[in-house]
């Protein structure tokens, strides 16, 4: 009986679109080539989401009867974005041969931003450069235009957010190192908001990349949508009734992805601000007090101008040891508390040197903040999860109003969770927590975040030898502050105890002792030799 053939699945539209794409970068740098694309992606989806209401308008019956579809106020009315004629897809499509495209799609970029305040200085104009190949140009419109994104039935289908995202990861990827100064592994992202449950309120990252945190809570409200009462909306109107963003970015081109990213998605960026000095000698939001801080900061960062703000009123943890001028890590996790309103909860990444360190007065800022009811949950992440640093990261959780109720249930706890085994590698240097999206069995993402829903809810929580405890303060005080999951866990100190910067600070300070020995050794075989050649002269 002969074999039945089994018709291969065809590979997903965004991997299919990238392959395309990306053979056409040829000698252009990733990081450069990443903003050609993506803006020609923005483009596709306003255009298509404007003709869709440009042929209700036109059509003019019911609500649009006597509607003028060249009237911009139309469209603002819809919250859809006014196309112009020449920016208008059809329009450079007809164009895309021609040698002259380029500076076509950047007075298309110039148009759209004159008609739509909220883009002023945000799309890319880079396409009349002598380096892109205006023929690969021509071809990638081609390519972007096969594909619908801003329809009514792509928007349902989430096609833009799937491409977008993939397109995202894969430039990240591409970039290496500095590919993640931009992009926190989608997974991550997912994770801290399973676990901070942003069902609504004002949501604040002070270092907001690409924007993907704001992107993730709107899923999040998307897949709850039943708890809001049913009410019939779309998502993008339903985030915005009950969510509000707030963000700050230092990298003006990243500022600018993380504004198309949400202009994408019907997400309001009115408050996603961007300056040079980042959100440490330049708050963008002063007086902001967040119900939800959700951050992934630079990891051990050492040029933040901490010698400058030694005296800052945000150290309310470290009166008597500001945070290291050569080490960000506390200053960030105080910059998050003091934007929290008094119920407020943070959630963010930070290197896992932090649960231990005792550099430059850390341990003291750690039990400050301990013995202050603050830290909720800690949860230790497997390796490999991030593309920019080969340095092990863990998760903190943040509760105010802990600190704020001496009476409140887990005032005295702090739950701790060891993920170390969890992940599945997705290449040989990449891997990614699963969301039980292919296969329930494999929900990595719900695991860890239901401990946490249990434990807060005292309801359906137990420890774990090897995967989860909930511990006393009076426990951790007993180990010297150290927030280290393997010590509560049932783990060996050994297996999860190493700390990466202060392993390189000794190594460093052996090494320096090591070469002062050795030129003292270096001076005396000298005097030494002197004191022979002096002898053999008498």
């Amino acid at each position: 009986m002969p074999k039945i053939k089994k018709e291969k699945t065809p590979p997903p539209i965004e991997q299919v679109l990238w392959a395309s794409a990306d053979k056409l970068r040829k000698n252009m740098d990733a990081a450069e080539y990443k903003h050609i694309v993506l803006g020609l992606i923005f483009l596709k989806y306003i255009s298509d989401n404007f003709y869709e209401l440009y042929n209700k308008l036109k059509a003019g019956e019911g609500d649009y009867a006597g509607a003028n579809p060249d009237d911009p106020y139309e469209y603002r009315a819809e919250n859809v974005f006014y196309v112009p004629p020449q920016a208008r897809w059809d329009y450079l499509r007809d164009r895309a041969k021609f040698a002259a495209i380029g500076k076509d799609i950047d007075n298309a970029m110039d148009a759209i931003e004159k008609d739509n305040a909220a883009l002023k200085g945000v799309l890319p104009k880079e396409y009349a450069k002598e380096k892109l190949d205006k023929q690969s140009l021509g071809e990638l419109i081609d390519i972007i235009g096969t594909i619908a994104l801003g329809d009514s039935v792509s928007r349902s289908n989430d096609v833009l957010g799937r491409v977008y995202e993939y397109f995202l990861g894969q430039f990240a990827l591409a970039e290496g190192k500095k590919g993640g100064q931009f992009y926190t592994p989608q997974s991550v992202v997912q994770l801290l908001v399973e676990m901070l449950e942003p069902y609504e309120g004002r949501v604040l990252d002070p270092c907001c990349g690409s924007g993907g945190m704001f992107v993730q809570s709107e899923k999040f409200i998307a897949a709850h949508a039943d708890r809001y009462d049913g009410k019939a909306r779309e998502i993008d109107k339903l985030f915005e009734s009950f969510v509000s963003v707030y963000g700050q970015e230092s990298n003006q081109t990243t500022w600018r992805l993380c504004k198309m990213n949400l202009a994408l998605r019907g997400i309001d960026s009115s408050n996603v601000k961007w300056n040079n000095e980042g959100s440490f000698l330049n708050d963008a939001h002063p007086d902001l007090k967040a119900d939800f801080v959700i951050a992934n900061p630079p990891f051990n960062d050492s040029d933040w101008s901490g010698d400058l703000l030694r005296t800052d009123g945000r150290w309310k943890y470290s009166k008597e040891t500001p945070p290291p001028p050569g080490n960000a890590n506390y200053a960030w996790i105080q910059h998050f508390v003091y934007h929290l309103n008094p119920k407020g909860v943070a959630g963010f990444v930070l290197a896992k040197g932090s649960l231990s360190s005792k550099t430059s007065g850390e341990d003291k800022i750690r039990k400050t903040l301990i013995e202050a009811g603050l830290v909720d949950c800690i949860v230790n992440l497997p390796t490999k999860l991030f593309l920019n640093t080969q340095i092990p990261a863990c998760l903190w959780f943040l509760s105010r109003e802990k600190e704020m109720n001496p009476n409140h249930p887990r005032r005295n706890k702090i739950l701790f969770i060891d993920a170390r085994n969890m992940g599945t590698l997705i290449n040989r240097r990449t891997r990614e927590l699963t969301n039980g999206r292919e296969n329930p069995d494999y929900n990595d993402i719900g695991v860890i975040a239901d401990t946490y829903r249990n434990w807060k809810a005292e309801s359906g929580y137990e420890d774990i030898p090897g995967f989860c405890k909930s511990a006393l303060v009076s426990e951790v005080a007993a180990l010297d502050y150290v927030l280290t999951p393997g010590r509560y866990i049932g783990l060996p100190d050994d297996e999860d105890d190493f700390d990466f910067a202060e392993r390189v600070k000794t190594l460093t300070a052996e090494l320096e002792a090591q070469m002062t020995e050795s030129v003292k050794l270096d001076e005396r075989i000298r005097r030494n030799l002197a004191k022979v050649e002096v002898t053999a002269n008498e």
